[in-house]
């Protein structure tokens, strides 16, 4: 009676692991967030600007996805910064926008 529970039991073991071990590695998706200053979307070639040439990023957005949305904590760039970077809203990390840093 013992026996046939074990021998499933190391049977079924086995079986996920090999089904586990090769999606591990392919599902990590890698994010490159451009984090940059008075820059809007449509000042880059690959929304369609006219005069601006950006033919790295251009692959990089043809290779992977363009997002046209992204909201910003605040207003100004260094309590933005501070959110983006630690996940937390800028009032938390005691970067408001209406003081001088």
């Amino acid at each position: 009676m013992k026996r046939p529970f074990t021998r499933f039991l190391f049977l079924s073991l086995l079986c996920l692991s090999f089904a586990l071990s090769g999606r591990a590695a392919d599902s990590k998706p890698n994010f490159i967030v451009i984090f940059c200053d008075d820059m809007g979307y449509g000042d880059l070639s690959t929304f369609g600007h006219p005069s601006i040439q950006t033919p790295n990023l251009d692959r990089m957005a043809t290779e992977g996805q363009k997002w046209t949305n992204f909201y910003v904590a605040a207003c100004v760039c260094t309590p933005s910064r501070a959110g983006l970077l630690t996940g937390r809203y800028p009032i938390r990390n005691g970067m408001t926008s209406d003081k001088r840093v």
